[in-house]
């Protein structure tokens, strides 16, 4: 049976993390009830693919199959031929919706640098190749990078997905809405600091717009304690997919738009970006 469309999708969740381990399920009951229908779980390393897999099939959820550029050193020489090896064998599963977290990172200083770059670059344009492959969009980290990862797009003619923790400038956004894609925005933006990234929430073209906690990392501002509180003993907030409407709202409100309307039209942007995803939602017709 074909499910109902959902509320509020999660596009970046990692609900496999081991802040998860204890409770997932009721981190995942209590975002269901405050309305999120679907979370997109990406992996980080081939070690996780298939716990990622059993996971989003446990919660009824989706996911992606990546490796992520800051597990470039861990990763083994074999690792893009076993994410070629695990999306073949299911590219069948229809909760299987994109090839991701993938990109690069050139925030980490050692990783900017030789020989971490290069591996980072190679380990990309494989990855982009077997997205193209198999038709399927990616979930892309461009921390320090976008330009660099707008090279390779462009490169190796990957075009749909989504750039997740989007952080870049005006014209940046507008190179990957060219290329198709959608921009994820979260947590960050909630900060009245973050002025430009509020800035590029307010005016970018709505239809370019996706949703994201990337939990259990990127903590909006409510769930933020200083290092002075956590040295008093406040501990961090931890950062759930439960969060997403609390920071759709504040979307919401600086673009002057009704929360159901940002709620209609980034589930909309998602299900473009991720097109599997449309099809597994789609209600009966």
């Amino acid at each position: 049976m074909m499910r109902a469309m959902p509320c509020w999708i999660d596009t970046h969740c990692h609900l496999d993390a081991p802040e998860f381990a204890a409770d997932v399920a009721a981190v995942r009951a209590e975002a269901a009830a405050r309305g999120v229908g679907v979370c997109v779980i990406p992996a980080v390393q081939v070690s996780a693919f298939d716990a990622v897999r059993q996971l989003a099939h446990r919660l009824g959820d989706a996911y992606a199959l990546g490796i992520h550029p800051l597990y470039v050193p861990q990763a083994q020489d074999d690792a893009a031929a076993r994410l070629a090896q695990a999306l073949a064998a299911h590219a069948g599963d229809a909760r299987l919706v994109a090839v991701g977290e993938i990109g690069l990172d050139f925030f980490v200083p050692a990783l900017a640098q030789a020989p971490w770059r290069e591996r980072q670059t190679q380990l990309l344009r494989a990855q982009l190749k077997l997205a193209r492959q198999h038709g399927l969009p990616v979930i892309l980290h461009t921390r320090h990078a976008v330009d660099a990862v707008l090279k390779q797009l462009r490169e190796i003619g990957v075009t749909g997905g989504i750039a997740h923790a989007f952080s870049g400038s005006a014209q940046q956004a507008r190179a990957f809405m060219d290329l198709g894609f959608k921009l994820g925005f979260g947590g960050a933006l909630t900060y009245e600091r973050a002025t430009r990234l509020r800035q590029l929430a307010a005016t970018l073209p709505l239809h370019a717009i996706v949703l994201e906690t990337d939990a259990p990392d990127m903590p909006p501002h409510w769930l933020y304690a200083t290092a002075a509180q956590r040295a008093a003993g406040q501990p961090q907030g931890r950062n759930t997919p439960g969060e997403l409407p609390r920071i759709a709202q504040v979307i919401a409100s600086l673009r002057g738009l009704p929360l159901p309307a940002l709620a209609e039209a980034t589930q909309a942007n998602a299900l473009a970006a991720l097109p599997r995803l449309a099809a597994w939602l789609a209600p009966p017709g």
